[in-house]
């Protein structure tokens, strides 16, 4: 993979470096912030080679795999000092779900690289100890084991750089006042009875503690805001970090560490009761669902509650049970498609991401088989709730936020419970076993059949499928002669172009609409053979805004060939100063060879193209 090139092209289609607000990186995901989300070319993005895929809700997420790090920072030096305004973001609306989702993300997603590195860590400093390697008494073993717990003991920390960030605040003066909270002296004073103005001062230890330490950099946050718009500039280096965190730190200390505190500890609470009333059945239907939230990215907004738990308790007892299920379970799924599937393809795809999700990494296999077939996806779905229900009832707990797999399966090792690891091997096998068996079974190769029409003579749906109707009347254009490279250089694959003689779209062939976009000039078809089409309405029109257009579909709508999808008013458009060319592109597979009327003029229902 040529990850520099990847950079480039990804950083072209998602509007260009000035459209980005703010991006990261998870495991396996770039996570892009834009200013504006239309601006991206998701069609194009899929086609991208190195990306598996692309979601875009809060953030637009594009999955790259094992070497999403190695395109993030060849991405962090295209776009350097280049990026937009991050407050012109601030303009979009989103629902108060969506802001909290975002919010969350932003601030536990990077958390998870040093949790997981110093909390796996630990679990082999078990094994060592376990099978001699290290005394568990020795200066070299607790040194080590100092290194394993920072990440969680000094959390407040990290989520002060963390939140600070999100704010555009001073991260080091944030993260400063929360380490007021973490000094050994004022631990040992507020553990002796200590006093602040004369009024007595909560004793809370606030390392592991991650909600006091959020509370504590909104605050901080908005008083430097304030302080900044009212101080002289002459004197803003000194006065704005000092007045912010000389009234931030009592405040945290009589009021939003208590409030941090507790609510911490209720939301432990919570989970506990929970999983104490629906213990395995929880974690089966958590495991079953697994598929649908990663493919969204959903399964980020459980981050929280992960490293909170194990902030609060030091386990986690629903979430990593539940993501093991599922992840085991896509590896047998895909295992069992690579046996069972006769496409020599396919049979590649799902056994490398068989392997892939073994270890813990599932987006290859989602992307690339379960959730392009739904025989498989219920295979997932049955084991992940099967596998989910037994490590359920066996209790299984987790102690480190890591994607669970057989490389970290170290993560379940516990010192207080012997069968904890011996009992996630067993769901780890019963997940995989299940799994493999349920897809073996239900697997069934893509066919195409006969059906029998009104009058009773036999249709070949296969020939139906590969004849495309014109979606709208007017003049056909050869794509070589659009005026735009982007189309006539065939980079979002190849079609046919008209120039429409009126403003009505129809669905050229019988299928799914994927992607209406948000401006209304363009749409995305699937179609039951699994061709992916581009219909895109005029050069340009994206500047438009969605302005002289009316779609008529929705995503996700099944469509019939001819149905009306799209509105728009050809004479104002032109008015505009915009072409009007519709370009209709196969987008995937790439390879499709296909052969065009010799009609210079097409109506409705004529056929435009038929596929070889």
């Amino acid at each position: 993979m040529d990850v520099h090139k990847l950079a480039i092209d990804i950083v072209e289609q998602i509007g260009g470096s000035t459209n980005i607000a703010q991006f990261e990186h998870c495991s396996t995901r770039l996570r892009f912030n834009l200013v504006d989300d239309s601006k991206a070319n998701l069609e194009a993005l899929k086609k991208l080679s190195g990306v598996l895929g692309v979601v875009q809700n809060v953030q637009t997420q594009i999955i790259i795999g094992n070497s999403v790090v190695e395109v993030y920072n060849e991405i962090e030096k295209l776009v350097a000092g280049r990026t937009g305004d991050a407050s012109s973001q601030d303009g979009k609306k989103l629902s108060i779900g969506a802001t909290i989702l975002d919010y969350l993300v932003s601030i536990f997603q990077p958390l998870i690289p040093a949790i997981a590195g110093g909390g796996i860590l630990k679990s082999f400093l078990m094994i060592s100890a376990l099978f001699g390697i290290l005394d568990k008494t020795s200066q070299t073993y607790m040194i080590l084991n100092f290194i394993g717990d920072a990440p969680l003991r000094f959390l407040p920390l990290l989520v002060a750089a963390t939140t600070a960030k999100k704010l555009k605040s001073n991260q080091l003066v944030a993260t400063a006042t929360v380490a007021t909270l973490l000094t050994p002296d004022l631990a040992t004073m507020l553990g002796e009875g200590a006093q602040l103005f004369g009024v007595s001062i909560t004793n809370i230890n606030y390392t592991y503690l991650v909600f006091p330490a959020i509370l504590t950099v909104f605050t901080y946050s908005y008083l430097e805001k304030f302080f900044t718009k009212i101080t002289p500039k002459v004197l803003r280096v000194f006065f704005v970090p000092m007045f912010s965190m000389l009234i931030t730190v009592p405040l945290t200390l009589f009021i939003l560490g208590p409030l941090g505190f507790n609510f911490g500890q209720g939301f432990a609470s919570v989970v506990m009761f929970l999983f104490a009333k629906f213990g395995w059945i929880a974690v089966a239907i958590l495991a079953s669902f697994l598929p649908f939230m990663v493919v969204t990215g959903m399964h980020k907004a459980m981050i929280p509650y992960v490293i909170t738990a194990l902030g609060e308790t030091g386990k986690e007892i629903i979430y990593n049970a539940a993501s093991l299920a599922h992840n085991i379970s896509e590896s047998g799924a895909n295992f069992a498609v690579a046996i069972r599937s006769k496409d020599k393809e396919l049979r590649s795809t799902a056994l490398s991401s068989g392997v892939s999700a073994l270890f813990g990494i599932t987006e290859p296999a989602l992307y690339g088989v379960t959730i392009l077939h739904r025989r498989v996806l219920y295979g997932v779905m049955i084991g992940s709730f099967i596998g989910g229900a037994s490590l359920g009832l066996m209790a299984v707990e987790a102690y480190v936020a890591v994607g669970p797999g057989l490389a970290t399966l170290s993560s379940f090792i516990s010192e207080t419970l012997p069968n904890n690891f011996r009992n996630a091997v067993i769901g780890l096998v019963i997940s995989f076993a299940v799994s493999f068996a349920a897809t073996f079974v239900l697997w069934k190769e893509p066919e195409v059949e006969a059906i029998t029409v009104e009058d009773n003579e036999t249709v070949d749906t296969a020939a139906d499928s590969k004849r495309f109707d014109t979606p709208l009347e007017g003049t056909v254009v050869p794509l070589e002669n659009v005026s735009d490279e982007v189309f006539s250089g065939k980079l979002l694959g190849d079609g046919i172009a008209v120039k429409p003689s009126k403003g009505e779209l129809y669905a050229p062939v019988d299928a799914e609409v994927k992607m209406v976009y948000k401006t209304k000039h363009a749409l995305g078809l699937l179609t039951e053979d699994g061709v992916e089409i581009l219909i895109h309405i005029g050069i340009n029109t994206v500047n438009l805004e969605g302005k002289f257009f009316d779609v008529l579909v929705k995503e996700g709508q099944k469509i019939k060939r001819g149905d009306l999808l799209v509105i728009f008013d050809v004479d104002r458009i032109v008015e505009a100063g915009f072409d009007t060319t519709t370009m209709m592109l196969f987008t995937k597979p790439s390879n499709l060879k296909f052969t065009v009327t010799d009609k210079t003029n097409v109506k409705q229902f004529e056929t435009l193209l038929t596929l070889e």
